[in-house]
């Protein structure tokens, strides 16, 4: 009788320890999400950059500057996807920041720049002395801010679904200065959304990726800014409910907001930012509108260390007599780039501000209907351009002279697409 009760017994202890495996397993894999945000606005106010040269005093400010993070986690994979209100955000500040974030890989924090032409220099642009006017201190008060974000969207996770679209966002947003029609009106949007408790199935975070000059302010106004990018974020806010989240994308040469009037003439004052953000904010909610929920998404981070030569004697200077010290030698520069899998999405990074025709193939040779390029991403060395369009015709004289190289495009494209052949496709 003990053995025919015994074995009952351990069938059903063995049933239970499966039970809880599978369980735990199932827990374990759940996608989490997690949403914070630093204000870093100067006080008092600083100078602020739109490119190379002195930065240019300011006496008002509209709108707050932020840092803004999400972070994802599935199983074994962690990622940071961060976004900071400035003109681009080099690797040298960018790494500071990911050594005091905790629990994620260094290689698995993404930390991108708006491109506000109206926020501090972020470079410590050197004069021909090799002086700088950019403000340190707050340099690296951000990079503490970047980080006291990722870890506190770190710790806040929860678990959390997906909706992911791309569209055309319609509407008078932006155009490319040099060839108006030259440029990408596709909007990606990635929401994460509760699954439990008090936000079930309420907006955790929404990530906005769309390619644009922020520069309806621009740097010589004497405003501090985050230009269009803030009501962008408002309104995405004050719809939602959860965090607003932006990435830029191939905006260079030159990819603008569409300030244009019937004379004209440009509208460059906060209420131009305010109807462009807005409407931009609009637009990528309607384009998720429609999206499906993905309850089950994959998540997957690569990255790779690519070299790029530095043939301009404008970047070489820069880059090696900054106090930042972003050069690593005289003839190359070395950075990360990424590709992300989040759920249908795919995501490639670019260290500065490609030519949309360069988003335009990246995009094609992506296997997904939802690719994401994240521009301005973990470094921002300039314009890159492909050898066809380096220094082709006047319009690309000031684009050219301000980028590595005319390899740095074919460089950049070949190691993407190393990427995406050495990586698994994403859910369809």
């Amino acid at each position: 009788m003990k053995n025919i009760s015994y074995k009952p017994c351990k069938l059903r202890f063995t049933n239970l320890i499966f039970i809880f495996l599978v369980s735990f397993n199932i827990h374990s894999q759940q996608l989490k999400a997690g949403a914070a945000k630093r204000v870093i606005t100067p006080d008092p106010l600083i100078s602020v950059s739109g490119g190379v040269g002195t930065p240019k005093p300011t006496t008002e400010k509209k709108g707050e500057l932020y840092v803004r993070a999400m972070v994802l986690e599935k199983g074994k994979e962690k990622i940071a996807i961060v976004n900071i209100d400035n003109l681009g955000w080099p690797a040298a500040l960018g790494n500071r920041a990911r050594k005091l974030i905790k629990n994620i890989p260094f290689n698995n924090i993404l930390i991108g720049a708006t491109h506000t032409h109206s926020a501090p220099d972020a470079y410590a642009f050197p004069d021909e002395k090799g002086n700088y006017a950019a403000d340190l201190e707050y340099l690296d008060w951000c990079v503490t801010q970047i980080a006291d974000a990722v870890n506190e969207a770190s710790t806040n996770m929860e678990p959390a679904k997906l909706k992911i679209a791309v569209g055309e966002a319609n509407g008078k947003i932006a155009y490319n200065y040099y060839a108006p029609d030259l440029y990408d009106p596709r909007c990606g949007v990635i929401q994460a959304l509760g699954t439990k408790g008090k936000n079930k199935d309420l907006p955790i975070v929404t990530l906005v990726n769309y390619a644009i000059h922020p520069e309806v302010i621009g740097s010589d106004q004497g405003i501090l800014s985050p230009d269009l990018i803030g009501p962008l974020y408002d309104r995405i806010e004050a719809k939602t409910g959860g965090m607003a989240l932006f990435m830029n994308g191939a905006q260079g040469g030159m990819v603008t907001a569409d300030n244009r009037q019937d004379d004209n003439t440009e509208v460059n004052d906060w209420e131009e930012c305010k109807r462009i953000g807005n409407l931009l904010a609009d637009e990528a909610l309607r384009i998720l509108s429609e999206a499906k929920i993905q309850e089950d998404p994959k998540l997957f981070c690569a990255s790779k260390q690519t070299e790029f030569p530095i043939d301009s004697e404008m970047m070489r200077y820069i880059l090696n007599n900054s106090p930042l010290k972003m050069g690593n030698s005289d003839q190359n520069v070395t950075t990360t780039l990424n590709l992300l899998n989040i759920g249908s999405a795919q995501i490639l990074t670019i260290p500065g501000e490609a030519l949309p025709n360069i988003g335009y193939y990246l995009k094609r040779n992506m296997p997904t209907e939802h690719p994401f390029l994240f521009g301005l991403t973990n470094d921002a060395f300039g314009y890159i351009l492909t050898k066809e369009d380096f220094n082709s015709f006047k319009r690309y004289m000031y684009v050219s002279r301000t980028s590595l190289g005319e390899q740095t495009g074919e460089i950049l494209i070949n190691d993407l697409l190393t990427l995406i052949e050495n990586s698994p496709k994403p859910n369809k």
